[in-house]
């Protein structure tokens, strides 16, 4: 029988006006990948804030190796052997590899900080964990896959870690870099590391997780082995609901319908000679893996980046396009990858991200019109369904996908006939994707236009009409849906014309 390594019991906890968790219960046993899955806003955070001691439990019990114990901190958690690497990466991009891992910790001698000593042991560590690094390395240097593994390495360094929680750690991974993350999974298991794996990603469950247990407003659903079950179910079991992802197999949209955005030999420094077209009511995919320059590319149409040369047409007229203002005005919005940084103002309500674009036309001579904005805005939560409570609450508090509506609403309400959507669904759950899905979907049938870029390629042949696959800055190649084949996508992103 497998030595159970965690129990969580009846575990409650209220905020005011909310139960968060309601008699809620997990178990890890060692040497087991143990994924925890549910929309935003199920639980899944909350949960792992009690274990590692951010947050205090209102009642219910918690053993490690079968002893009950109180975590009051994070630094009694860290005393158990419970380790956590977040979403959003810990690490000072300016540091070494060395110093990031031992931060708080350093190796001292006669007062002075004793650097051969603490590279060394950064290197003895580095080395059981077969990862491949130098401690001199800064660390803002790394691609995020490497900046992953030194986040692992931080929290292994504990000597005591045996329970690692993940939240989301494939989130900003290329295909190529997910198998190198799951190999190491698979050492820590034969280690007999236990691991709690939380992901959106419904197919890397499958591949790597021995169980998983799902929640759902604050309530524990069920936990079931992996291999018995099937996504739909656990997908069921998340939202409530059947959600069917079927992939697109033929285009809707004529062949003879007009061109509404036409690029041409579009060059900057990461960008070469790309050239292609967006017709009315079409979703373009873009494809590609890290550093492919799809990004890039949707910076210098959206005027974000400087290009070197290359010309843009919206509707046949060449436009000039050097600031996002100018991209704006001839009809074009962005959507961000990172909607936090580039998309909202995280402390303004969702009515005034909504009205941000078009402030101008909503502003009197001397004041802007809050009650229009309001007005408006309200339309717009109406329409897309935006969850939230009024339109004055602080966008910060939203969960990502209905952030993600929010961003939509703004251009929307610019009447934006061009969109584009970078990673639209990145970190949103499996139920707030679908509803993401219907939506860009019925701004393509209303006639808008929209450029999506994701490295999800079943999402991409959802909901794609065409797809343009890029490697390296350039584009190598361009498919119809009905042509269309993961394979023959992969294969055209791993290599150069």
């Amino acid at each position: 029988m497998a030595e159970k390594l965690l129990e969580m019991r009846d575990i409650q906890k209220s905020f005011p006006g909310v139960h968060a968790l309601d008699n809620c219960r997990f178990e890890l046993e060692k040497g087991e990948v143990h994924a925890l899955v549910g929309e935003n806003g199920a639980g899944k955070s909350t949960m792992m804030k009690v274990l590692t001691g951010v947050y205090q439990k209102d009642s219910g019990e918690i053993l490690i190796n079968g002893t009950r114990v109180r975590i009051h901190n994070t630094r009694d958690a860290q005393a158990l052997g419970i380790s956590i690497i977040h979403q959003e990466l810990n690490l000072m991009k300016d540091l070494t590899v060395a110093e990031n891992i031992f931060i708080g910790r350093e190796s001292m001698k006669g007062g002075l900080l004793n650097k051969a000593e603490q590279n060394e042991k950064t290197a003895r560590l580095l080395n059981s964990l077969n990862i491949a690094l130098s401690p001199n390395t800064i660390v803002g240097k790394l691609t995020v896959a490497k900046q992953q593994m030194v986040e692992i390495a931080k929290a292994l360094s504990y000597n005591n870690t045996r329970i690692l929680i993940m939240d989301e750690p494939s989130a900003a991974l290329t295909e190529t870099e997910i198998a190198d993350l799951f190999r190491f999974i698979r050492d820590l298991k034969a280690r007999g590391v236990g691991i709690v794996y939380i992901s959106h990603r419904m197919g890397e469950l499958k591949e790597i997780s021995d169980r998983i247990t799902v929640m759902r407003d604050g309530q524990y659903v069920n936990t079931v082995n992996t291999k018995d079950v099937t996504l739909e179910e656990i997908i069921q079991m998340m939202v409530g609901r059947v959600i069917y992802e079927q992939p697109k197999t033929h285009s809707m949209v004529p062949e003879d319908a007009p061109v509404v955005l036409e690029v041409r030999n579009l060059v900057s420094r990461e960008v070469k000679n790309v050239s292609f077209k967006l017709r009315k009511g079409e979703i373009l995919g873009f494809a590609g893996l890290m550093g492919a320059g799809r990004t890039e590319t949707a910076r210098l149409l959206y005027g974000a980046d400087k290009r070197e040369s290359g010309e843009i047409y919206v509707n046949g007229k060449r436009v000039k396009i050097k600031t996002p203002a100018d991209a704006v005005k001839a009809g074009i919005g962005y959507l961000s990858e990172d909607r936090k940084r580039y998309g909202l103002c995280l402390q303004l309500s969702v009515a005034d991200n909504t009205a941000l674009p078009a402030l101008e036309a909503l502003s009197g001579k001397l004041a802007v019109k809050d009650r229009l904005i309001k007005e408006i805005s309200n339309i717009y939560k109406e329409r897309i369904s935006i969850k939230t409570p009024t339109v004055d609450t602080q966008v910060r508090t939203l969960s990502g996908g209905n952030m993600q509506k929010v961003v939509i609403a703004k251009w929307l309400l610019r009447n934006c006939d061009i969109l584009i959507f970078d990673e639209p669904t990145r970190g949103i759950d499996v139920g707030a994707k679908n509803e993401i899905y219907k939506l860009m979907n019925q701004l393509a049938q209303e006639g808008k236009s929209i450029i999506m870029i994701s490295s999800e390629l079943q999402e991409l042949l959802r909901l794609s009409d065409r797809v343009v696959v890029m490697c390296e800055g350039e584009k190598t190649g361009e498919m119809s849906i009905e042509d269309a084949t993961q394979e023959k996508i992969m294969s055209l992103a791993a290599s150069r014309k």
